[in-house]
């Protein structure tokens, strides 16, 4: 039976199922034949002291059967965008963009929140080489170069073909390689299971000497079948909890004297990273998310323990960042998508013109224009070196002639003040059609 405050993982059985090991309906279900504790040479169960200090650490999983039918939803609607955004061609400058935007932004969140203030450009320049931090800020630089190098490296592992197969070791190297360099405590060795006791404001860790067994026990709970599933329909909510737990139990448990919470966000990403359901770029949203959520990010983290261990709001809190983030990025890739489109439909449109000098100039600047927003006439003939070069060699009459011909070809638009934007959203006739729900009058007959 579950504890106070603890989900029961035998309630479905009182309600009439006969199996724990397999009732209807669950997505987790809690391995059977786990035991606290430790088996003594008398064949007796030993206590361990984090059992009675930290009874939230039972290492169930059972609460995402209690998800919210919205919050499986918006589950769903995570994983189609993933399988979007993974199959989305991208321009190969748009691609290393994403990657790079993705990449930083991970980087300097899961820094942020500890209290790093650098910018992201300032990020942009380490990543770069092009930034150096004044002395009294070069442990900031470092801190976030420290998460730079064990991201890229993730990532370099999974573009090679390697797998991430998380370990007690390799949470000792994370923890390791986000500390090297740093000013520490004389009591904080990075890597190294720590001896002392330790807190975040109100919270102190599990006990030192319970630390390396507990490691070793969440590694073995994240690595076993209580992750699996063999509905492709819900493996993806698997992968997502299991990152989620990995994330949270190591932050209950905070076996290291320092950089627990850089550790366990990289721990996180590397089970996103490595699941084969979600694209590089996403992987690194759920920190990005806390990061911009901060203050919600620790009451949620207190409220998990203080509850008794009811992970459910927090795992419910997870999922409605993580779907905020792929949103965006979706978006992002939607923006792109729309802008090839675009340059793919007035090549089409010249082709039909005959090849000349005026109509090389003429596609050079709509071109050159943005899609969205206009730009002053005066300002025309300088968006771009090569358009200022033809326009200077040209008659004065000749950007009018361009523009004029350009509003007959469809491809640009006069606005008041002198102004001109292209005809960009003559692109998205090419979409499906689709009702607006905000018409109300939409489908209604007149009698």
């Amino acid at each position: 039976m579950g504890g106070k405050g603890l989900p029961d993982p035998d309630r479905r059985v009182e309600e009439g199922f006969a199996d724990p090991g397999h009732l209807p309906g669950q997505i987790i279900r809690q391995a059977s034949g786990q035991t606290r504790g430790e088996i003594s040479y008398t064949g007796t169960v030993s206590a361990r002291r984090y059992e009675s200090t930290h009874p939230w650490i039972s290492f169930q999983a059972t609460d995402i059967n209690r998800v919210p039918p919205n919050d499986w939803m918006l589950l769903g609607e995570a994983k189609s965008k993933c399988e979007h955004l993974a199959g989305a061609p991208l321009k190969p400058a748009v691609a290393r963009e994403l990657y790079r935007v993705t990449l930083v932004k991970g980087a300097l969140a899961t820094t942020a929140i500890e209290g790093n203030t650098l910018t992201e450009d300032q990020a942009n320049g380490i990543l770069d080489g092009t930034y150096a931090a004044p002395p009294s800020r070069q442990y900031q630089e470092q801190e976030v170069r420290n998460v730079l190098e064990a991201l890229q490296g993730l990532s370099d592992q999974i573009v090679r073909g390697e797998r991430i197969k998380l370990t007690t070791q390799l949470i000792k190297d994370f923890n390791h390689q986000v500390l090297k360099g740093l000013p520490l405590d004389d009591h904080v060795e990075p890597g190294i299971i720590r001896k002392d006791s330790v807190g975040v404001g109100n919270y102190r860790g599990a006990p030192a000497e319970d630390c390396e067994y507990l490691l070793d026990r969440l590694v073995g709970w994240l690595n076993s079948s209580t992750f699996e599933n063999n509905d492709p329909e819900l493996r993806f909510a698997v992968i997502v909890a299991k990152a989620v737990y990995a994330h949270l139990y190591l932050a209950w448990i905070h076996p290291f004297g320092d950089g627990n919470g850089r550790t366990a966000r990289l721990a996180e990403f590397a089970i996103l990273a490595d699941c084969g359901m979600v694209p590089m770029p996403a992987a690194h949203l759920l920190s990005n998310h806390y990061n911009l959520t901060r203050d919600q990010y620790y009451r949620e983290l207190a409220r998990a323990s203080t509850s008794g261990g009811d992970t459910l709001p927090f795992l419910v809190y997870g999922i409605t960042g993580f779907i905020d983030g792929i949103r965006e990025a979706i978006d992002m890739v939607r923006h792109q998508q729309v802008q090839v489109a675009w340059v793919n439909f007035v090549h089409e449109q010249f082709s039909k013109e005959a090849n000349t000098k005026a109509t090389d100039r003429q596609r050079s600047l709509v071109l050159a224009m943005p899609m969205e927003g206009t730009v002053l006439r005066s300002d025309l003939a300088g968006l771009t070196p090569k358009l200022a070069q033809l326009y200077a060699s040209a008659g004065p009459r000749t950007l009018s002639r361009d523009l004029n011909h350009l509003i007959g070809m469809g491809l640009l638009r006069r606005r008041s003040g002198r102004g001109y934007e292209v005809c960009s959203d003559v692109v998205l006739a090419f979409l499906p059609p689709i009702a607006d729900p905000s018409d109300e009058t939409a489908g209604l007959m007149s009698g």
